[in-house]
């Protein structure tokens, strides 16, 4: 047992060496030999002084340092105060001075004329100095230094460059973790990852696999060799790779792409060599590589001329290693990705990863399973409902949400409150999608005007079509870069027709619509609904076929990779048709925004002033103005035919609620999420731009 300390602090531990102490106690020694040096006091006088002396009569005996040029002389008793004057007392007991001599043989031809003329009667000793910190400090310690910083550098090395006992010498070992049998740190199970049931499954199997392998091979079947997940930030491909070293009962080594990539060269190679022996070592084992795509990115044709490309050299040795001739029996490889499209085919092929499990975003029923996992730490009241939650955040991954509970606990907390609330979390979801609220920002009247009738545009169309997106708030109280905003709870469509983005394409220009019928003029705040309209325009031509004279013709290439080498598969023509025909689908519909805002010209005006009044305005509000919506949503379909009897009250409830909320966020959102946006101010163009991109 170790010994104890009143206070139950352990005593007994040793504390570990560290390179530092070494530097300490040379500083030590050097400081106490500088301070604590027992040697009497030496007065230093000028060499013409000393002459003077020797003339007088004051020195009695010499001692000349021929190695410093300089000596140490014994003035006589009787003549203590004649040299030291005032501070002869501290000389009294040993009364030398010191001197700086030109030169020994500029002293010895001084001192042979004082002799031969009587003036200088006295001895003069010729020693050589033995100044033992002085021959430390210029001999020894260099050599010293050197060594010490040698093995500095080797320590840093061992831990920046792949560690080992090899030090510096050891770059070319693997910087893999390994998660042995027994290891119960920071465990995660299946049963901590909610939703992916899909992905689970087949993660599942091949855990299985290595725990009970008879059962498959009595049948003829193989372990496949290799898994890929791929899917959006945030949807939990290295949580389920965590769950699988978890469960699995055989050790999983873990490292990231980036770990292969080195600045000398073969290093990444040499990396990846080591990690498959250690991993054959200790088969059967799982490799988890994180974000592959830094080392297997789709090699060049002609990389840099012919040059030696060093990320190249270790995709190479990756792919041997994973199918060559060699036997990786009992490994497998999972790898996760969010750029699958830019990866090699060589690496991608059967043989090598045999699966490609596609990791998306949550549905409604998958979030809820993830709300209930990330709520377990946090004090909830009656409240907060997740089957609300999970229908007020399409389109959030499982990052999003688990972001979404942290928030709402802050606010809580800022609030001083002693359990997170309803209220908590929709300020919560506004907070992250919209930005910080800033009620100090100042407006003018006109601005606000601007604002508000922009905002009403909007929401006015958003209420006349069928297919844009159902309202849930819209505000004028700016909120990050935006000076207002109007938001949706996106249609989670699977399938999206000429309709569908029409009317959202429509919906989306009613801002700039609404200042140019009602106010007769135009602001830059429409600059993010333009951006969106025109890439869904362009979209709508060239990659969905659904223009008129361009008909069924799609120039996407989903791989990325250019097989033919154009620059763009289509002439300069057909470059201006497709200019043509997406600025004809952009007019079309601006002109039906404002034929519909000239129709609910009164409607859109008390909307606006409502908007002015209060500064944010919910569905309800909308539906005193227009009267009731008269197409039911997607969302609300579905649920009925489930026989979900809490929709209907759900809804009514989100829209009186302050809350947001499925602003398209990021691309990881669905593409019919929409935040309009209003900015007067065209100093703000580039962060606008930026903000709450489709």
């Amino acid at each position: 047992m170790e010994n104890k300390v009143p206070n139950n602090k352990p005593t007994g531990k040793i504390p570990k060496f560290n390179i530092s102490w070494i530097y300490g106690f040379i500083i030590l020694i050097l400081l106490g030999s500088y301070f604590f040096n027992d040697s009497k006091p030496v007065k230093e006088i000028p060499y013409s002084t000393f002459e003077e002396h020797i003339k007088a009569g004051y020195i009695e005996k010499i001692d000349v340092f021929s190695t410093k040029n300089t000596l140490e002389a014994q003035v006589n008793k009787n003549a203590i105060k004649k040299v030291f004057g005032e501070k002869s007392e501290l000389y009294e007991k040993d009364p030398k001075i010191s001197v700086r001599i030109p030169s020994v043989d500029e002293f010895s031809k001084f001192i042979k004329d004082a002799k031969e003329t009587n003036v200088y009667t006295g001895v003069v000793d010729y020693k050589v100095s033995r100044d033992y910190l002085e021959v430390f400090l210029y001999s020894v310690m260099p050599f010293l230094l050197l060594i010490l910083f040698f093995v500095f550098m080797n320590r840093r090395m061992s831990g920046q460059m792949g560690g080992g006992s090899g030090g510096i010498f050891s770059v070319g070992k693997s910087k893999a973790q390994l998660f042995d049998k027994g290891n119960t740190t920071n465990k995660i199970t299946f049963k901590d990852v909610a939703g992916l049931a899909e992905a689970k499954q087949e993660i599942e199997e091949i855990v299985s696999f290595l725990k009970n392998p008879s059962k498959y091979t009595e049948l003829g079947a193989k372990i496949p060799k290799g898994a890929l997940l791929v899917g959006p930030p945030g949807t939990g491909k290295t949580l389920l790779a965590k769950a699988v070293a978890g469960e699995a009962d055989v050790p999983f080594f873990s490292m990231s792409g980036s770990d292969f990539v080195e600045m000398f060269v073969g290093v990444g190679a040499s990396r990846v060599r080591d990690l498959f022996r250690q991993a054959k070592e200790k088969s059967p084992c799982i490799i988890f590589i994180d974000e592959i795509d830094a080392v297997g990115r789709a090699r060049g044709k002609n990389p840099n001329m012919g040059s030696n490309d060093e990320r190249e050299n270790t995709l190479n040795q990756l792919l041997t290693e994973m199918d060559g001739f060699g036997s990786n029996s009992g490994v497998i490889i999972l790898a996760a990705t969010n750029r699958a499209d830019i990866l090699d085919k060589a690496l991608l092929r059967a043989g090598r990863f045999d699966r490609q499990i596609h990791v998306d975003l949550p549905d409604v029923n998958e979030r809820k399973e993830i709300f209930t996992v990330h709520l377990r730490p946090i004090k909830i009241n009656e409240t907060v409902d997740v089957n609300f939650l999970s229908k007020q955040t399409p389109g959030f991954s499982g990052a999003d949400i688990a972001n979404v509970c942290n928030e709402a606990a802050l606010i809580a907390a800022r609030k001083n409150k002693t359990f997170v609330d309803k209220q908590d979390f929709m300020d919560a979801v506004d907070r992250i999608v919209g930005g910080l609220e800033k009620k100090t920002k100042i407006t003018t009247k006109s601005e606000k005007k601007s604002i508000a009738y922009h905002e009403a545009g909007h929401a006015t169309i958003s209420w006349m079509l069928e297919h844009a997106n159902p309202l849930v708030k819209v505000t004028i109280v700016p909120r990050g870069e935006a000076l207002g905003a109007a938001w949706y709870l996106p249609e989670e469509r699977q399938l999206t027709n000429r309709d569908h983005i029409l009317d959202e394409m429509c919906s989306t220009l009613g801002g700039r619509a609404a200042e140019e019928v009602f106010l007769k003029q135009i602001s830059t705040g429409a600059i993010n609904d333009l951006e969106r309209v025109t890439k869904r325009a362009y979209a709508m031509v060239a990659y969905f076929g659904m223009s008129e004279k361009l008909p069924n013709m799609s120039y996407y290439d989903s791989s990325g990779n250019s097989d033919y080498g154009f620059t763009k598969p289509y002439s300069e023509k057909t470059a201006e048709l497709i200019d043509e025909e997406a600025k004809g689908i952009v007019a079309s519909e601006y002109e039906r925004a404002k034929k519909i805002l000239i129709d609910h010209a009164e409607g859109h005006n008390k909307l606006a002033e409502l908007l002015i009044d209060r500064e944010v305005i919910f569905a309800e509000d909308l539906e005193g103005v227009f009267g009731k919506r008269q197409w039911t949503s997607r969302s609300d379909e579905l649920m009925s035919q489930n026989g979900d009897t809490e929709t209907k009250e759900l809804t009514v409830e989100a829209n009186m609620t302050n809350a947001l909320l499925g602003a398209d966020k990021s691309s990881e959102i669905a593409e019919s999420t929409s935040v309009d946006e209003e900015n007067t101010s065209s100093t703000n163009l580039d962060n606008q731009k930026n903000a709450n991109e489709e």
